[in-house]
């Protein structure tokens, strides 16, 4: 199974730099399309850049609900106004590694 971020150009090139596919997105709606498609099963956790996830989170949780895989997680976004993020670091603990 594969990991994807999905969101901007910067959050999905942080991701890049470590190995995960990314897709660039510029609005909520493309984000909710791109995870709709994923379900191939090929596709095991999904990291949604939050300032796209806050504006679909009751379509995520509903989709949740419906199906498991993939995980899908909100991370922050580059400029978010949380602290800054190590996205390496942030990955190897979702992952347990």
């Amino acid at each position: 199974m594969q990991i994807v971020a999905i969101g901007s150009r910067v959050f999905v090139t942080s991701f890049q730099l470590a190995g995960v596919k990314g897709i660039k997105v510029d609005t909520s709606a493309q984000a909710f399309a791109e995870i709709n498609k994923m379900n191939d099963g090929d596709t095991g956790l999904v990291l949604l850049s939050d300032d796209l996830g806050k504006e679909i989170r009751n379509q995520v949780t509903t989709l949740r609900a419906k199906r498991p895989i993939p995980l899908i997680f909100e991370l922050p976004s580059p400029g978010s106004k949380k602290e800054k993020v190590d996205y390496r670091m942030m990955l190897k603990q979702i992952l347990g590694v």
